[in-house]
């Protein structure tokens, strides 16, 4: 319980000077006092269920990250509600990669499941990305339609 104690109450005080907040804009936001805000920050104290919910949703976190995220061990700071890094990949001889269970989870990914493989070259924004390729045919349905509007 410690630890997890110690996590929550660093995740809250890198949260708020990530979001630019003061002890008392909290406060004011989870309706709680400027010292329960700071005693939270210090591990004196832990907040209610009610106001973790609220200083997640307040931070864009989800409840479980804000009380168990540990950046010093994983690298990165709390991620935003719905945002995920799943881990490294190794990229197999004939180019294969296999994708982290609970990313096939989250996204309902299967054997046979359609993956559009993005990339950008340019220096300093180089990368790659998969979107489904549902989703990608709606944008491009989308696009398609507001072109046709256009003209």
């Amino acid at each position: 319980m410690i630890v997890q104690t110690e996590l929550l109450a660093r995740n809250l005080a890198a949260l708020r000077r990530a979001n630019g907040f003061t002890l008392e804009e909290v406060a004011v936001r989870v309706g709680t006092t400027r010292q329960a805000v700071g005693k939270w920050e210090l591990g004196e104290s832990l907040p209610d269920l009610p106001h973790t919910a609220a200083l997640a949703e307040l931070y864009g976190v989800t409840v479980d990250a804000l009380i168990s995220h540990d950046e010093s061990t994983l690298g990165y700071p709390v991620p935003p509600k719905g945002k995920h890094i799943f881990g490294i990949v190794t990229v197999g001889e004939r180019g294969e990669i296999v994708l982290p269970e609970r990313a096939r989870e989250i996204f309902g990914l299967q054997r046979g499941s359609q993956l559009v493989v993005l990339g950008n070259e340019t220096a300093g924004e180089r990368g790659i990305a998969l979107v489904e390729s549902e989703l990608m045919f709606s944008y491009a349905e989308k696009i398609m339609k507001q072109a046709g509007k256009e003209e």
